[in-house]
């Protein structure tokens, strides 16, 4: 135990469980309030410690194992996403009747200004980052916050240390859904569901039903007509608008088919041709459609939405176009965590190459169910290699459909990933699993990609 600070005056406090930039972000906004808190960690060095110690002095900091009447004892649990709520020591303040709470939640009581919530397994910092776009060009000033993952993102909490917004802008996780109970968004949508984090879950339903408390209190819904878990559990009392990659009805988004074109289209007004999108793969006309659903549930123009997607380039680590060597292209999806989102990228390069694939999978598998992966691998994978610990459960998945290499690491897949194609084919990281068996973090793996690819040119 590192103790900083004692409350010696028997009052309750606060525990914020887990650090990182969310913990921190919670601890430097009870600073700011002038209120005592506690904050445990099971980690003996998390990340975010010295700037902790920097930026809140005399903080009581427990580490290591968490003890039970520490958060027994709490006026309130303040849970980062990393922790989940079946933790021993958090069941047993829960039974005890300690309310818990995350740094979500906290932010949505707070603020003033509408927040439109962002959610589902794929796409969702895609999704955000082009709201963003759009509504920088419609000159609405915005924040955007919450996973992370979404380039320019905060923890949601800083955005109160900035100057007030017109709108906040926020992706979410499950983890941060689970702990928040009124969220209130003005726009609220669940892109999507594929199964995901089977480390952290019982079951496929419990993950569902974290996504779905995005719908919590929401004034206006978009819903993904291609998937069936996109809507709310409850009919929803304010507005709906769809989207989907069918021909639209009246007053929804879609695509629709002219000869040999397709055009993203709202109603029957055409609005621009699929074609002239930067951002490649189908999923990803899926992920232009849903952002320009919430840019109308935000009464944006439509020409000024289209302005904006015309001009998006998409985002690092996710289909990331990094070189050409030898005619054969090297694409970084490292953000491919899930299979769901490694399906969608094989589907959406493997039909615009004129070679096959050549896939790079692997990592800590989270429990997933990597079956999904086989079609996708048989219509467009010539060879597969496979890296990290969950190496010989793809290759036993994946081994009756073509070659299976296996890499010691990123230096070693990119070789043999070169050595195995032939011109017009393209080598593609998209793991789908996580990364901290052999990385810090998915984008530190999509960094090592970059930097073995260019030590072929």
């Amino acid at each position: 135990m590192d103790e900083l600070e004692k409350n010696t005056d028997g009052k309750k406090v606060a525990v914020i469980v887990g650090l990182g930039e969310t913990g921190l972000s919670c601890a430097k906004y009870l600073r700011s309030k002038g209120e005592s808190f506690t904050v445990v960690d099971s980690r003996q060095d998390p990340p975010g410690l010295e700037r902790l110690r920097a930026d809140c002095p005399g903080i009581q900091v427990e580490l290591g194992p968490f003890n039970e009447t520490t958060l027994i004892n709490a006026s309130q649990l303040i849970v980062s996403p990393g922790v989940s709520l079946r933790e021993q020591a958090i069941v047993s303040a829960i039974d005890s009747g300690v309310p818990i709470t995350g740094d979500i939640d906290i932010f949505s009581q707070v603020v003033k200004a509408p927040i439109v919530a962002v959610t589902g397994s794929n796409g969702k910092s895609t999704v955000v980052s082009l709201v963003a776009e759009i509504c920088r060009k419609a000159g609405i000033s915005y924040g955007l916050g919450g996973n992370l993952e979404a380039e320019g993102a905060v923890p949601a909490l800083d955005l109160l240390q900035e100057p007030v917004k017109d709108l906040y802008i926020l992706e979410l996780s499950s983890f941060q859904l689970e702990t928040t109970s009124k969220l209130a968004a003005e726009v609220a949508v669940l892109l999507n569901f594929s199964e995901d984090h089977m480390d952290r879950y019982e079951k496929p339903d419990d993950y569902l039903c974290a996504k779905q408390r995005i719908f919590n209190g929401a004034r206006k819904v978009v819903i993904n007509l291609d998937s069936k878990f996109s809507r709310p559990p409850v009919p929803q009392t304010g507005e709906v608008l769809a989207f989907g990659m069918g021909g639209p009805e009246p007053g929804n988004f879609g695509v629709k088919q002219e000869g040999e074109q397709e055009w993203i289209a709202y109603g029957d007004h055409k609005l621009l041709p699929a074609t002239g999108i930067k951002i490649a793969g189908r999923h990803n006309i899926a992920n232009v459609l849903a952002a320009m659903a919430i840019g109308k549930c935000l009464h944006i123009r439509l020409d000024v939405m289209v302005d904006a997607v015309r001009g998006f380039v998409g985002l690092p680590h996710r289909c990331q176009w990094i070189a050409e060597v030898d005619e054969v292209d090297y694409y970084n999806d490292s953000k491919g965590t899930n299979v769901g989102a490694t399906v969608a990228a094989i589907e959406g390069l493997g039909e615009r190459i004129s070679g096959k694939l050549i896939l790079i999978v692997g990592g800590v598998g989270k429990g997933a169910d990597f079956s999904p992966l086989r079609a996708a691998v048989q219509k467009y994978v010539s060879n597969t290699v496979v890296i990290g610990s969950a190496a010989q459960e793809l290759a036993d998945m994946l081994g009756d459909l073509g070659p299976v290499l296996f890499a010691t690491d990123m230096q070693d897949a990119v070789a043999k990933g070169s050595a195995s194609s032939r011109r017009g084919d393209a080598v593609l990281l998209s793991p789908a699993c996580a990364s901290f068996d052999m990385f810090r973090d998915f984008r530190h793996r999509g960094e090592e990609f970059i930097d073995q690819v260019r030590r072929l040119q």
